[in-house]
């Protein structure tokens, strides 16, 4: 069986020729332009993405209704951030299965009405069918950017620095902690990292920053590992890009893993399921970098640059070259 990248572009990405706005399936999400005002600033792009999450590959099936439903919409929301969208509504498809009880469905909605609050979104329409399968769901979200300033994967430059929001490996972990794993790890740090996991944080304000800035020259949210999406935006962009590993923010949390266990570290760089977002800047914007980082109190940091070239290496603080063969989710 191909990967997952390969089953598109062979497949499906012919399918999408007559849409220009689908970029080829190479990004995070898909652009449409919209005829006259849209929106409070003008001529918008519609933005659109969708994820499915299955019982045991996306979350575990004891999880919370409630965490599965905020989740799910979530990570959606995070593939519009990778774009720099303001987010506007969202479509759900939920397959359940035939024995599965009203009240978690029940809870599973109140999750989602939370975060719709939150994020000041609505449910617009969807489908609902019942599988002799596991509980399968799938959403739809949709969003605005201003027209010619949604982010892409595919326009780094060589010289630019690398940064990621928050911080990395906490996901990995946190799936870890809950399946029994980390048993020398202190309570509230499993806490901690099992929250990570099962409630991803979408950077929605970041990266409308971002895009209507105009700081990041390219960007997408951290769903692989960090190591296999920098490689995307490498990849997509024609360039090399480079790792620095001493650089890379941990939370005290997955530091205290590390330090236990320092042969983790290509684990932690290859884990996904983070949602942080990862995006490319000029080194003389490095200022407005770190002023948008105290605006949002939000950590913003540098873990490497882009170079001509092709491919991705890590380096440890001694420049010693790090294996990162293996790393990243691969669903087939």
């Amino acid at each position: 069986m191909r990967g997952e990248f390969e089953l598109i572009a062979r497949y499906f990405a012919p399918l999408a020729e007559a849409a220009p706005g689908a970029q080829g399936l190479r990004n995070d999400a898909a652009l449409v332009d919209l005829a006259g005002p849209a929106g409070p600033a003008g001529d918008h792009s519609l933005v659109l993405t969708v994820d499915a999450m299955v019982a045991g590959v996306h979350f575990l099936p004891e999880d919370p209704p409630e965490t599965i439903g905020r989740k799910l919409l979530r990570v959606n929301l995070s593939d519009l951030a990778a774009m720099g969208a303001r987010p506007r509504g969202y479509l759900l498809a939920a397959a359940f299965p035939r024995d599965i009880d009203e009240a978690w469905i029940a809870a599973f909605a109140a999750g989602l009405a939370e975060d719709q609050a939150i994020f000041g979104v609505a449910l617009y329409g969807g489908d609902t069918v019942s599988t002799p399968g596991p509980l399968t769901l799938s959403l739809t979200a949709f969003g605005e950017v201003p027209k010619d300033r949604a982010l892409s994967r595919a326009t780094a430059r060589a010289g630019d620095l690398v940064y990621v929001s928050g911080t990395i490996g906490d996901g990995l972990l946190g799936l870890e902690a809950l399946r029994g794993g980390l048993p020398g790890v202190p309570e509230d740090h499993r806490a901690y990292l099992a929250a990570r996991y099962r409630l991803p944080e979408p950077r929605l304000e970041l990266g409308r920053r971002l895009a209507e800035d105009g700081l990041a020259s390219a960007a997408l949210d951290v769903s692989d590992g960090l190591a296999a999406d920098l490689g995307h935006i490498a990849e997509e962009s024609g360039l090399a890009a480079e790792i620095e590993t001493g650089a890379v923010p941990l939370s005290p949390a997955a530091r205290g893993v590390l330090e236990a266990a320092p042969e983790r570290l290509p684990e932690l760089l290859g884990g996904g399921d983070d949602y942080e977002l990862l995006f490319t800047a000029e080194p003389g914007r490095a200022g407005e970098v770190a002023a948008l980082a105290a605006a949002l109190d939000l950590p913003l940091t540098a873990v490497g640059r882009m170079a001509a070239g092709r491919g991705l290496i890590a380096r440890d603080p001694a420049g010693a070259e790090v294996t990162l063969e293996g790393t990243g989710w691969r669903h087939f």
